[in-house]
């Protein structure tokens, strides 16, 4: 039997610069040679509005979460990302962001911000990372949010139907006549 890939072991120092976000539990990287979309391991934080994946409001807590990033990024002198080595099913880089060395999957999960993922999804090659987000979780008790994934369930149904209607947000009616 194949053993599993093991994950890259060296976090990669990341200019703050060229890191971009509109959620709380991912973001892009404009590196000189392209960009790189992250999906930061061990957590879900509730949804922006992102019409174009069929989620045409934000659910609540989504922006509040998409804020502690932005802040939790701009209070950190260093940024780094310890990066697993496969890939999502959506081609994005699964990794933990480093803020400082601490590992930010944890302080959202400690701020209820996010849900913990890790029962879901594992732990990625990195089981202490995973362990401390899974205590976080304990901790912190109960999250005041519908989970994500049940919200973005939840939305490919009401755009579905808004589409039906000529509601969805962002697209003109057509007349075809």
């Amino acid at each position: 039997a194949d053993d599993p890939p093991t994950p890259r072991a060296e976090p990669v120092p990341v200019p703050k610069a060229l890191l971009h976000h509109d959620d709380g539990d991912s973001v892009w990287i404009r590196w000189p040679t392209g960009v790189e979309v992250v999906r930061i391991l061990g957590m879900d934080t509730p949804e922006t509005a992102h019409p174009e994946h069929d989620i045409p409001y934000a659910q609540p807590f989504g922006e509040a979460a998409a804020g502690f990033l932005r802040g939790c990024v701009a209070m950190a002198d260093r940024v780094e990302l310890l990066r697993a080595e496969e890939k999502d099913p959506y081609g994005r880089t699964l990794a933990y962001l480093l803020l400082d060395g601490r590992n930010y999957s944890v302080l959202v999960v400690e701020a209820r911000l996010a849900a913990e993922n890790v029962r879901h999804f594992g732990d990625n090659g990195f089981p202490d990372r995973a362990a401390a987000v899974l205590a976080a979780a304990k901790a912190a008790g109960p999250v005041p949010f519908e989970p994500p994934h049940r919200f973005r369930s939840r939305m490919r149904k009401v755009s579905a139907w808004l589409r039906e209607q000529g509601e969805y947000p962002g697209e003109e009616e057509t007349d075809d006549r």
